[in-house]
């Protein structure tokens, strides 16, 4: 399938912004399973976070937008389908072939459109631990966070954060982590996303692109895998060779990113008959 975010020049793809480099994380265990709570509330609160939302999250920014129509066409594409071994699609992870095609901004816009939905719990995980940026675009504190958990340091309660005015939980990378691939291909991070999918209706996982491992490893935790790809720019080899080194049937779908259309069209792009997208 494949789906475009219109032609809003506000939905367009923007690379994320450089990170410095850190030193890496301390020794880590798999031992200890993730912190939980029957209230399921993080400690951090609305009146600590920047109440500054990126304009470029339409979906909360411009929801009558043209773009945000785009991410709720997908959300209701996404529902309606199924991933592996055709069991809902409750956990997505959204990739990219390269970097800039706008997979972090695709993956905030929908985990924002979902969490509109009545009485869905909708958690966005930062997984791209590499080039964290989700935490900037949604103002929230950056940890601890996802490698805080896997390395011990943090319980899960202490890291997942609510973002202000908006029914959404995001679980932020946290500490900058040196072996990235190592820590989400641990038994920890499977019981992370375990304890996940028994707290939340919907989980949308940020990744790094998918030539880098760590994509990979998360990918076989997934129900489906979204790939974003971005109009004009993304070379079809890159595409195809982004298709092949994951399991197809984990893809649910193509997002069409930064698409040119007529004047006053929603630009919905086309639906391919057996999941493929094109």
């Amino acid at each position: 399938m494949t789906w475009t975010a219109g032609d809003d020049r506000s939905a367009r793809a923007v690379p994320d912004p450089p990170r410095q480099a850190a030193p890496p994380p301390p020794a880590w265990t798999t031992e200890a399973e993730p912190a939980w709570t029957e209230a399921g509330s993080p400690a951090w609160t609305a009146a600590d976070t920047d109440p500054a939302i990126n304009p470029l999250l339409v979906a909360v920014t411009a929801p009558a937008s043209a773009a945000a129509e785009q991410y709720r066409l997908l959300r209701t594409r996404l529902e309606g389908g199924a991933g592996a071994r055709g069991r809902r699609s409750q956990l997505v992870l959204v990739t990219s072939p390269g970097v800039g095609d706008g997979k972090t901004l695709t993956s905030a816009n929908l985990a924002l459109t979902m969490a509109q939905e009545f009485h869905h719990t909708v958690v966005l995980v930062e997984a791209d631990l590499r080039r964290p940026a989700l935490a900037g675009l949604l103002g929230v504190r950056p940890e601890p966070g996802l490698v805080d958990v896997l390395v011990g340091s943090a319980t899960l309660e202490d890291a997942l954060v609510t973002v202000p005015g908006q029914n959404l939980f995001v679980l932020p990378a946290g500490l900058a982590a040196g072996r990235s691939t190592e820590l989400l291909a641990s038994s920890m991070m499977t019981r992370v996303a375990d304890a996940l999918r028994a707290r939340f209706d919907r989980i949308v996982i940020d990744t790094p692109p998918v030539t880098l491992a760590d994509t990979h490893v998360l990918a076989r935790l997934a129900d489906g895998v979204l790939m974003v790809v971005r109009s004009g720019v993304t070379p079809r080899p890159a595409l195809e060779h982004a298709l092949a080194g994951v399991d197809r049937e984990r893809v649910i779908g193509m997002v069409l990113n930064e698409v040119e259309t007529a004047a006053g069209e929603y630009g919905y792009g086309r639906v391919l008959p057996g999941g493929a997208g094109a």
